[in-house]
């Protein structure tokens, strides 16, 4: 009877076909075969699903959706905001705005692959980093790789916090305001006049940011222009020793060419310095 049920449930999945005749037999299908007929009637069960919550909150008053307790959620346990961090990338269909700095949930030395996938589906994503996240080993590389992926990414050493806005839509970014804290526990902001000033403020850092510098190839100048990511890495706020670290030179390497590079554009300050070579188009 065990038996007789388990090969009736492999045949209702698909897995095995009945034979003609008697006594009865049973062949596999092959698996590609089999598992491709599985996915396409999962994909279609959830299409269905999409539809109805679609319809359901279609036929839900104004009133009740959009509700204020409703506007805004609260999620503990760094878990639960790495999953919904992800969640909002995943479904992010058109843009995703992005301030990145620390303290992180998930591990910064390793590439954030869901917004790889989001960009190679044509979403346009923009980020901003915080100097102190580019101080961490491994993060320019992380960043540049991202950008060479086709994020547009930038550099500002005044990133207040952190951000990610999914379609003008959605938000998340930390309750806590202490950057030291760990990052377990996140509000989630829904469309409102809340969402709109938070992507009013993302617009207004971006402008003042500097571009995150690409990595050229062969050396640390090219045609006789100063390397642009050390450049930027200086404006950006980032410490000499941290650049050092970064680029893979020597402290005395950066203060030499710190000293070369205010001299050539008679600057008084790093930040001073960044405007003058982004002005003339060095990066």
């Amino acid at each position: 009877m065990a038996l007789r049920r388990a090969f009736s449930r492999l045949e209702a999945l698909g897995l095995v076909s009945r034979m003609a005749g008697r006594p009865v037999r049973f062949v596999p299908i092959r698996p590609d075969v089999a598992v491709a007929a599985l996915i396409s009637r999962r994909e279609e069960g959830l299409a269905q699903a999409r539809l109805a919550a679609v319809a359901l909150l279609a036929e839900t008053p104004r009133t009740e959706h959009q509700s204020p307790e409703e506007l805004v959620e609260v999620v503990q346990g760094q878990a639960a905001v790495v999953q919904r961090f992800t969640q909002l990338q995943q479904t992010a269909t058109k843009e995703l705005l992005v301030l990145d700095r620390p303290p992180y949930a998930q591990d910064p030395t390793q590439q954030n692959v869901a917004e790889i996938e989001r960009l190679a589906q044509g979403v346009h994503v923009r980020g901003i980093y915080d100097a102190s996240a580019l101080e961490i080993p491994g993060k320019l590389r992380l960043a540049q790789e991202s950008a060479a992926a086709g994020e547009e990414a930038r550099v500002s050493p005044d990133v207040p916090m952190k951000l990610a806005i999914a379609d003008r839509k959605w938000a998340i970014l930390p309750l806590g305001t202490d950057a030291s804290a760990h990052a377990d526990s996140a509000v989630i902001v829904h469309s409102s006049t809340l969402l709109d000033a938070l992507v009013a403020l993302f617009e207004v850092l971006w402008r003042s940011a500097l571009p995150l510098p690409l990595k050229a190839p062969g050396g640390d100048s090219t045609a006789g222009l100063p390397d642009p990511e050390l450049f930027t890495l200086l404006a950006a706020g980032l410490k000499d020793e941290a650049v050092a670290r970064q680029l893979g030179v020597s402290l005395r390497t950066v203060h030499r060419r710190v000293s070369e590079l205010m001299d050539l554009l008679g600057a008084r300050t790093r930040f001073q310095a960044g405007l003058l070579a982004a002005r003339r188009g060095w990066f």
